[in-house]
């Protein structure tokens, strides 16, 4: 079964926060019942992937300023029907962010997230499942900004909530 390998990361993470814990359930709910939850395709929702990327001191953030929902955010994206989430977000962080190099102290996941997507011209309003890795890469390197972002920031961890202050991000640095 292909969701097998997302099935077995998402039992294995655990979280002492409640929010999360709802959407962790919600996201295994979600992935046995869509054979097709890896893609895009699928209207009322999908997995995607995505990274907290910090210096290796963890004073800062690399943001994004994604140029669709203009929002500060971490880099991620659709799985587009890719079962391996770590790949997925590698990938994007590499595409988003033009840093090639990252280190990482687990592959497990990191955070789960569930939120909702607005609707745009002729897509939906739905879900992301976004299943988050957490890694860490030189502050030193240049940046390359991509056709999906208006801006790259490295922000300090105690300004971020001046960018985004939702507590899909909060959550993640208070980790």
């Amino acid at each position: 079964m292909h969701r097998k390998p997302l099935l077995t990361l998402l039992q294995n993470h655990t979280t002492s926060e409640s929010d999360e814990q709802t959407m962790l359930n919600q996201t295994i709910e979600f992935v046995n019942q869509y054979p097709n939850c890896f893609e895009r395709s699928l209207a009322i929702g999908h997995i995607t992937a995505s990274v907290l990327i910090t210096d290796n001191k963890c004073q800062n953030v690399l943001m994004t300023h994604h140029a669709k929902l203009n929002l500060w955010l971490q880099p991620g994206g659709h799985c587009d029907g890719d079962n391996d989430v770590l790949a997925v977000a590698l990938k994007e962080a590499q595409e988003e962010t033009g840093l090639k190099n990252f280190s990482s102290e687990s592959d497990d996941i990191f955070d789960i997230d569930v939120h909702n997507i607005p609707a745009r011209k002729n897509i939906a309003a739905h879900l992301h499942y976004d299943i988050r890795f957490w890694l860490i890469a030189d502050i030193e390197k240049p940046l390359i900004i991509s056709s999906e972002s208006k801006e790259l920031k490295w922000i300090a961890i105690d300004e971020v909530q001046n960018y985004n202050n939702d507590r899909s991000i909060s959550r993640m640095l208070d980790k």
